[in-house]
């Protein structure tokens, strides 16, 4: 019987249209990295470098917007959201 491996499915839409699909390893990526690769993807995708500049501000500011915040979905299996319009999701996958 052959043993199931786990990988992130990394899946980017703009609006319902498929943009970009990839599976990587689980190891290659910790969490917190995972939620890295989510925000540089939706900033490459659609952001412009003031939308990107206004995601990192401080949150207490004027110019902050929400952009690039990852989302954890409450559904399972576990995943990973980030942006509106394009937008990235990562889901743990077994295969």
């Amino acid at each position: 019987m052959r043993t199931k491996k786990t990988y992130w499915r990394i899946v980017g839409y703009d609006s319902t249209k498929k943009i970009f699909e990839s599976e990587i390893p689980i190891g290659f990526f910790t969490d917190k990295q995972m939620r890295s690769v989510l925000r540089v993807l939706t900033a490459k995708a659609g952001l412009t470098y003031d939308e990107i500049l206004d995601s990192y501000v401080g949150r207490n500011t004027k110019r902050y917007r929400s952009l690039l915040e990852v989302q954890v979905p409450t559904k399972l299996p576990f995943s990973l959201m980030c942006g509106s319009n394009p937008h990235f999701v990562a889901t743990v996958i077994e295969k």
